[in-house]
């Protein structure tokens, strides 16, 4: 009588599991990247390592707003505090947006570049293709391809135009949490 009770507890256990659902690899993906809500990091360029722009440079990024359905992360380049990265989602699906501010605040003419991923991605990966608003401001990043990796000890933000030889890739260092910078420009604290 004993192991037919077992068995059956077995049975139930085993049905309530393959009823449960799974969360899905995009909500996984973003509950990771909100935990860090607060936290800012540094990081290395990794792809070109003679990049003009970012080489030789601190590399900080501050997971500095956190809401139901939007992240807003500043990358800092050096002095340069003009660059965040915007991440929303909707109904699972995930957008990466790019605002650039000048010292003043105000919007430079490029903003609001990026894309929208085309499903779910994975748990540590997500990939942007350039949309309609890319293409329209920056017809050369038509073919643009962005995509973030993240796990326990590691962000990356990756850059592909396809057809060209075009990559970017910083990785930043999430088991090393830095002091949080100054708020980026256009941003009141």
């Amino acid at each position: 009588m004993r192991l037919k009770r077992v068995v059956f507890l077995i049975i139930i256990l085993s049905f309530l599991q393959s009823t449960g659902q799974e969360i899905e690899p995009s909500i996984a993906f973003w509950n990771t990247l909100k935990s860090h809500c607060g936290n800012a990091y540094e990081g290395t360029l990794e792809s070109p390592k003679n990049d003009e722009n970012f080489g030789g440079k601190s590399l900080v990024m501050h997971v500095k707003s956190c809401s139901e359905n939007e992240i807003k992360i500043p990358f800092y380049v050096g002095e340069n505090k003009s660059r965040t990265w915007i991440l929303t989602i909707n109904d699972g699906i995930i957008t990466l947006k790019h605002d650039h501010r000048h010292k003043d605040g105000t919007m430079e003419t490029v903003n609001f570049y990026g894309g929208t991923s085309t499903n779910k991605g994975k748990e540590d990966i997500q990939f942007f293709p350039a949309d309609a608003h890319t293409q329209a401001q920056l017809p050369e990043a038509a073919t643009n391809i962005w995509w973030i990796t993240l796990n326990d000890t590691t962000f990356t933000y990756n850059l592909r135009r396809l057809g060209t030889d075009r990559v970017f890739k910083i990785a930043m260092d999430l088991t090393k949490p830095i002091e949080t910078p100054e708020a980026p420009w256009g941003w009141k604290d």
